[in-house]
């Protein structure tokens, strides 16, 4: 992934939680996921902190969108990899957020570790 293409994936990213578009931000997402998150257990999801399908990716970020109706993430760095890339953005609360995200072949996140500030991670 060039950092052109991985700085446009970001940018339509961070655009589509702003904007609270739930079907945007879901359009980022493969069918088959591997998605985890400390959230997912604080926001109660599922107590593994882990989430495989994008029904329930979309049930999960439903809550969450509920949960913080003022939710905005501010960009602040990407990095891209082979079929990869990381994000660092402020999140919920302005805490420091960082996400990995592994791409499939159709350029749709497949596999997800999110890590939050301590606040925000519940501990």
């Amino acid at each position: 992934m060039t950092l052109e293409q991985a700085t446009a994936f970001a940018h339509d990213w961070v655009d589509s939680w702003n904007a609270h578009d739930l079907d945007r931000i879901m359009a980022h997402y493969a069918e088959e996921l591997d998605f985890c998150s400390p959230l997912i257990k604080q926001l109660g999801a599922d107590a593994s902190g882990v989430l495989r399908s994008k029904a329930a990716l979309r049930a999960y970020f439903a809550t969450g969108l509920t949960r913080y109706p003022d939710l905005r993430f501010a960009l602040q760095q990407v990095l891209p990899g082979v079929q990869s890339v990381v994000l660092y953005y402020r999140s919920i609360n302005d805490w420091p957020a960082a996400e990995y995200m592994e791409l499939n072949a159709q350029g749709l996140v497949q596999r997800v570790r999110a890590h939050y500030a301590a606040a925000a991670a519940g501990a």
